[in-house]
């Protein structure tokens, strides 16, 4: 049986505010990521793994559907997320900064993101505990809190 969690993602001002459904299952290893939103929303991830430091984006996920963004066994216990909310506007993010480009891209490092070329961009830590797949669920606000 999957275990819960709820989480208020923070956001850039003027962004929606949506709740975060986290779970864990038995299936496949993986990284995932539902979109319950109903708007297309942008994706991109961060994460630490044997070579160090690395981002790859933009998974561009409809409403209402899912994405596998890692295959195999999570990188590290700390994932990072940053969304952008393609139809209504908006973005979520957060306090930890990482590279991101305008297309899609894979980046090593997250230091002197502009110096490299690339955007310094604010994504918000999902905390797997040790868990070897996760899945993360965007939901509009007012659907309801997750419950334990």
């Amino acid at each position: 049986m999957p275990s819960h969690f709820n989480l208020r993602a923070g956001a850039h001002p003027g962004a929606l505010f949506v709740s975060l459904l986290l779970w864990t299952t038995a299936a496949h290893a993986d990284l995932k990521l539902c979109n319950a939103t109903s708007s297309r929303v942008g994706v991109a991830i961060g994460y630490q793994d044997k070579s160090g430091w690395a981002t790859e984006g933009w998974w561009n996920i409809a409403s209402q559907t899912c994405e596998t963004l890692l295959k195999g066994a999570l990188p590290s216990r700390f994932v990072y997320v940053h969304a952008i909310d393609y139809d209504r506007g908006g973005e979520w993010g957060g306090k930890s900064n990482m590279c991101t480009a305008d297309k899609s891209f894979a980046i090593r490092g997250v230091q002197d993101c502009e110096k490299r070329g690339y955007k310094r961009t604010g994504f918000f830590e999902v905390d797997t505990g040790e868990a070897k797949e996760w899945t993360i669920r965007l939901t509009d606000p007012g659907q309801g809190k997750a419950e334990k």
